[in-house]
């Protein structure tokens, strides 16, 4: 009987040991990113700011302020308008606060996310990957992608990237952003020039001083309704794929499924799409 009940345990053991996936079956990575997921889930002391917006009564928001439709802060009366301003308004009363929009340049605003200078970033914010590796990115709020702006006598003449990457065409471009990353990636033998301020990039077009610029379609539909000499280029056709969402710090799973959920009922009850029409129609 002893004997008996011993094979049958040890039958039982081997049948789950079969069963079970051998360490090897799973790639390294993947093993190493859900002890990541664990070791963040579980981190004791870190409270998220789900709860301690709240309790501050204030919503901090990283914002760059020079990129309309998305975020503009007028230099006059040193407020924030645009679409995301007023989603970060919206955010900010559904967790019974206010925001505070944090100043921030494209080239810091993912660091300045993840150093805590800020609950959220916010401001037409492109998800990239490399991006993604240092922060969270909220459900997706549109897509959009690369196109050019030009002057309107000449929207013909720069309609691929093979036409505007020639000798004598001059290219300009803000800089620390997607726009720059796409514009090094494709332009060798045009003259790239970098200009600092992209609130006033546009009319270095308008004036001649630069022929072309390569950015979202939906900051050229904005320009181009701004600006009658300036035409967005096949913005329904654009050279690339992106979509825009909100950076939210990584790690706090319980904020990121809050704004989730706040980004998808506003883009889906009509919320979203009302503001975006306030600035583009």
């Amino acid at each position: 009987m002893k004997r008996a009940a011993t094979l049958s345990a040890l039958t039982c053991l081997l049948a789950v040991t079969a069963a079970a996936p051998a360490a090897s079956d799973t790639p390294a990575p993947v093993r190493a990113a859900a002890s990541m997921a664990g070791k963040q889930a579980s981190a004791p002391g870190t409270p998220s700011a789900l709860d301690t917006v709240p309790r501050r009564g204030v919503l901090r928001v990283c914002t760059t302020g020079d990129y309309r439709p998305f975020s503009h802060l007028d230099p006059a009366t040193g407020t924030y308008r645009g679409v995301d301003i007023q989603m970060a308004e919206d955010l900010a009363k559904s967790l019974d606060a206010k925001p505070r929009y944090v100043a921030t340049t494209w080239a810091k605003l993912v660091g300045d996310l993840s150093a805590g200078r800020c609950d959220i970033a916010m401001g037409g914010v492109s998800i990239t990957l490399p991006r993604a590796r240092a922060v969270y990115f909220s459900e997706p709020t549109r897509t959009d992608g690369k196109t050019p702006i030009v002057r309107c006598a000449d929207k013909d003449k720069y309609r691929t990237l093979e036409q505007i990457d020639q000798s004598g065409t001059k290219v300009i471009v803000n800089p620390g952003g997607t726009n720059e990353q796409f514009a090094r990636a494709h332009i060798k033998r045009a003259t790239l020039t970098v200009h600092p301020d992209n609130t006033t990039i546009f009319d270095e077009i308008i004036a001649g001083r630069a022929d072309v610029m390569m950015t979202d379609a939906s900051e050229t539909r904005y320009q181009a309704k701004i600006h009658p000499e300036l035409c967005s280029v096949h913005p329904d056709d654009p050279f690339t794929f992106s979509e825009k969402a909100y950076a939210l710090p990584r790690g706090d799973n319980e904020f990121k499924a809050y704004v989730d959920q706040w980004v998808h009922l506003a883009t889906h009850d009509g919320t979203y799409r009302k503001y975006e029409d306030d600035w583009m129609k």
